[in-house]
């Protein structure tokens, strides 16, 4: 056994890998316990070979699902996605700790409250999921600045590469983040986490590169971390393979593991119709190997996919994807994409999203809206889509299928059908056969049938001997032969393995199969054994000369059979149709395996004397049966006892269904007293901005320079990074028409005045663009009655949608946000020489913030923002009272106020939202945009006449469902009829019994710090 300290030094000398130990057994919500693992605190090792990852010498495959903790920022609800997480097939989740999101100000760092991340890895750790940490510097992510905080912007050197400042300013953020990790590893028998990444798709590999990448990998051991490292390569290039790979055209670098990424299945498009996605790729054992093989290009490390698609982002202006990209990526999908990389050995994946969540407040990057739902199996309503539920019968297939860690490429099988393809992969250990059955080419949306013959050990075969297998379209099936089940011997079968398990002296298993499809399986036995059918109609036939025994059927409801004799332990089989499937769970407990089948969702199971306590979800009265340890009698969920009773199958049957729901009755917002008063005084020319500061810089290190001679007027020099900021100017002389270069990533926004006199807006086109333009150029006519000699105030509100990221490793963050550059123009348009002597207000206080709570993101430079009108507590008594919708607008900003209270029943856990608007149509005729507070909390951005967002989901914790809450709106308009704010409402997104239990945030209201420009 490798201990902490060799392992260490083993994986300095280019070892075969370190990982660590389970996650810790310690009680979580509602009596939670640990399922399955080693225990934490005990010695543990994690190694590697060329097939997969070992955890204290055992081959585990790791399925792990993408998900942000800052996308959430609630977090008790941490644990129920987490919990979501594990029960549907996951045993390890993968998490981007963003840099931006805990600091501020340079040498200022935050982890509490919703950034509490020793919080997130113990519920990690609770629940029993692996953790994959990637803590950048950079992780991309479609976050403000690719995870970079603002502050970076103001840099002299390169991102991404040897500058000595910038290598300063990483160690800094990593000294602080791998002090946590380091307490939080597998290796220590402290925590879940098992890998670490340095970088993430470093496309660039010149030398400086070579000495950033070198330097990252000597900081994480020198920081104590001592799990194995790698580095995502984007699109399977070859790049940062480990050093004992000698694939001619890679780059090597210092890593332990090859990891690379990609997106096969793309995002839907146009008319937002799911389509089929392109033939899945072979990029392991099957595909064509070299460097840009995928797994082939690092031959002696486990095939590791670091991000696999299992969604895509979308963008302002398009059609709204999200739900079409969760079909176009759902259940068929994961079939035949997940399979294939199954099949062709990637024993490490880790699927991109397991659950989008919220780019709540100015986390998003130009090229996306408030929601990174992603079309995750998980919703970002916390809901669980029917994809999830198939990747449930994927993961307890891996967990419990033990041959599949290591295979092999067998000998080729020709199917009957030209329009079938078969893969055979065999483990070399134990002889065990896996067949991937599926459409050739894998894109076929047509349904076929197939037999095909196998060899193994235990002979040759015509595999169905009676009948045919059907493939429908998009679909594809994991077979399995010559496999040692439990106590039994599974010579083949045309179901698919979903689990099994024993208790005592006696084995089950559950097997299934697509509805109404004819299912086959053969086990072998030393005589005849006797098969008693429990319930269903299942055939049996024995051929004592082989002495297998032929099961046939049809996959219809849930089919039971006992099978005794014949020289094993009792076997319960059962034989489970798609849709029976879906209701199947297994916790497990400390006591053994537990098997649930009805509910919603299981989270947990604890045994404590005869009973087994089961936590979970129901969406409707669902029924429930368990199959748990022996000596276990009775049956609780939720806390409450269930009457039970014993069946022939070995299970305890709920005697009636466990409870729904309670209804969740909404207020009407429509009916609520809105208070209104208007929020751009600084427009006005007699505005006091005596306290704000001179925009007077005459250098900046920003990639968008201001045109010579003229001021730097870019917000991250003046320490403002998100949100909206104010300039205002104060010049003599005479002008036909002004001219603004500024910044504003995607759909941002310009809106000038000239001495009060509203002179229009500009917005940044999308159109649904992945890559939309990020600055751009204002030009308005000044009003004849504006054109003297002055003096007079130019007064300009710009609107930061978030900083380009970096992927291209070219400075593309530090693009200016904000005004770049202004010029007075005459009636030709020739700029005049005209002097404007700026003034500067973004967020209050800037990079000193007031409300560390809510963080740096969770503000711009509003005077609503400044003053504390979004917070609650505000004494807006004085403000006029005001319809939504409105009818009309001013040009500038209004702000809405209004109070609601909520009753969620105590047992529901209830997942509302706020519409805007009609959600029938991606944008609306209105030309306007609102920011959407909850409670203090900015929730999202909504662009009427952008879109396609018309729902904000308010996580529990942000909003209160038992109690009062305040929601507060900016409106930002061109003014006019028809440019007000629409329709407001609350929305139930999903409402189940059950839950984790979840606490309000920690946050300030308003108090008397709000009163002016500075805290």
């Amino acid at each position: 056994m490798i201990r902490r300290s060799a392992c260490a030094a083993a994986i300095a000398l280019a070892c075969a890998g370190c990982l660590a130990s389970a996650p810790r057994p310690a009680p979580g919500a509602g009596g939670a316990t640990p399922q399955r693992g080693p225990v934490a605190g005990e010695d543990h090792t994690v190694s590697f070979d060329r097939y997969s990852l070992l955890i204290d010498g055992k081959r585990t495959y790791i399925l792990s699902g993408e998900f942000h903790y800052w996308r959430l920022p609630s977090p008790d609800l941490w644990r129920d996605v987490l919990q979501k997480m594990k029960a549907n097939g996951y045993n390890a989740v993968s998490i981007y700790f963003v840099w931006g999101y805990h600091s501020p100000k340079r040498g200022v760092y935050d982890f509490t409250g919703v950034r509490d991340v020793e919080k997130l890895l113990d519920i990690a750790q609770e629940v029993g999921l692996y953790v994959i940490a990637r803590q950048g510097p950079y992780v991309n992510g479609e976050a403000d600045a690719g995870g970079y905080p603002g502050w970076l912007t103001t840099i002299a050197g390169r991102a991404r590469s040897d500058a000595p400042d910038y290598l300063a300013a990483s160690d800094e953020w990593l000294t602080r983040i791998d002090s946590i990790l380091a307490r939080h590893q597998l290796t220590n028998g402290t925590g879940p986490i098992i890998l670490y990444q340095i970088e993430n798709e470093l496309s660039a590999h010149g030398e400086s590169q070579k000495r950033y990448m070198q330097h990252l990998y000597d900081k994480a051991r020198a920081d104590g971390i001592t799990v194995p490292i790698f580095h995502n390569d984007k699109g399977r290039n070859g790049l940062w393979v480990p050093r004992s790979s000698n694939v001619p055209g890679t780059v090597a670098g210092p890593v332990d593991l090859y990891a690379f990424d990609n997106y096969p299945g793309g995002p839907c498009r146009g008319d937002a119709t799911p389509g089929k996605p392109n033939s899945a790729p072979d990029w392991g054992i099957w595909g064509p190997g070299g460097a840009r093989g995928g797994a082939s290009a690092s031959p002696e490390t486990p095939g590791f996919t670091a991000e696999f698609g299992g969604g895509w982002f979308d963008h302002w202006g398009s059609a709204g994807t999200y739900a079409c990209t969760s079909v176009r990526q759902g259940p068929g999908y994961e079939r035949v994409f997940y399979g294939t990389n199954i099949i062709n050995g990637l024993t490490i994946q880790n699927f991109y999203m397991a659950f989008g969540g919220t780019s709540w407040g100015w986390i998003p990057a130009p090229v996306v809206y408030t929601s990174y739902d992603y079309g995750a199996g998980l919703d970002e309503a916390r809901q669980i889509r029917p994809k999830l539920t198939a990747l449930k019968e994927m993961g307890l297939f891996l967990q419990g299928v033990a041959p599949i860690t290591k295979l092999t490429k067998g000998e080729p099988v020709a199917p009957s059908s030209p329009a079938i393809k078969v893969y055979d992969d065999v483990n070399p250990d134990v002889g065990t056969h896996v067949y991937f059955v599926v459409h050739d080419p894998s894109s076929a949306t047509t349904d076929d049938t197939v037999s095909f013959r196998i060899t193994t050990s235990d002979g040759s075969y015509l595999v169905p001997q009676s009948g045919t297998l059907r493939i429908n379209g998009q679909d594809a099936k994991m077979l399995v032969a010559d496999y040692a089940m439990e106590g039994q011997h599974l010579v083949y079968s045309t179901s698919e393995i979903l689990t099994h398990w024993t208790d005592g002296n006696e084995d089950f298993a559950v097997l299934h199969g697509r509805d109404h499809e004819d299912g086959e399986t053969v086990l072998r036995y030393a005589s005849r054994p006797r098969v008693e059918v429990l319930s269903g109609d299942v055939a049996s036939t024995f051929d004592p000369a082989t002495g297998d025994l032929r099961l046939d059927y049809t996959h219809g409801g849930l089919a039971r059979l006992r099978i005794t004799g014949g020289g094993h332990r009792p076997l319960t089989l059962l034989l489970a149709d798609g849709t029976t499937t879906a209701t199947f769970w297994r916790p497990d407990s400390d006591a053994g395996a537990v098997v649930v089948r009805g509910p919603e969702l299981v989270r947990t199971a604890r045994v404590s004397g005869g009973t087994v306590e089961l936590t979970g979800d129901t969406k409707e009265p669902a029924p429930l049966e368990v199959w748990a340890p022996s000596g276990v009698r009775r049956v609780s969920w939720n806390g409450a006892d269930v009457p039970v009773r014993r069946t022939d199958s070995g299970s305890l049957v709920a005697t009636s269904p466990l409870p729904g729901p309670d209804a969740v009755t909404l207020p009407d917002l429509s009916r609520a007293v809105w208070r209104v008063a208007e929020g751009s005084p600084e427009a006005a020319p007699s505005f006091d901005d005596s306290r704000w500061q001179a925009a007077n810089h005459t250098s900046t290190n920003s990639t968008t320079k201001p045109e010579a001679g003229r001021p730097v007027l870019t917000m991250d020099d003046y320490g403002f990074h998100y949100g909206d900021v104010w300039y205002r100017g104060r010049f003599a002389g005479a002008a036909d028409s002004v001219r603004l270069r500024f910044g504003g990533g995607g759909a941002g926004l310009l809106q000038a005045w000239l001495d009060g006199t509203y002179l229009g807006q500009h917005v940044l086109p999308s159109g649904g663009a992945q890559s939309p333009p990020t600055t751009g150029t204002a030009a308005f006519a000044v009003p004849a009655a504006l054109r003297g000699a002055g003096p007079h105030v130019l007064a300009v509100m710009v609107r930061n949608d978030g900083h380009n990221e970096d992927g291209g490793a070219n400075d593309a963050y530090k693009e200016g946000r904000g005004l770049i550059s202004v010029a007075l123009t005459d009636s030709t348009g020739a700029a005049l020489p005209t002097a404007i002597a700026w003034k500067i207000q973004g967020s209050l206080g800037g990079e000193d913030l007031p409300d560390t709570a809510r963080g740096q993101m969770n503000n711009g430079g509003l005077y609503g923002e400044r003053h504390g009108w979004y917070l609650p507590g505000f004494a807006d008594g004085s403000w006029r009272t005001a319809s939504v919708p409105a009818t009309t607008a001013t040009p500038g900003t209004t702000w809405y106020r209004t109070t609601f209270d909520l009753d969620v029943p105590e047992a529901d856990d209830a997942s509302l939202g706020i519409t805007i608007g009609d959600p029938a149509t991606p944008r609306s005729a209105a030309n306007y945009r609102a920011l959407i507070f909850v409670n203090g909390w900015n929730m999202g951005q909504y662009v009427a006449n952008v879109g396609p967002q018309h729902t904000f989901i308010v996580p529990n914790g942000v909003l209160n469902p038992r109690g009062a809450n305040t929601l507060a709106i900016a409106v930002t308009s061109d003014g006019g009829a028809g440019n007000g704010l629409e329709a407001v409402k609350l929305v139930n997104l999903g409402t189940v019994r059950g839950g984790v239990p979840v606490k309000t945030n920690d946050a300030p209201g308003w108090d008397a710090r709000w009163g002016g420009e500075k805290p």
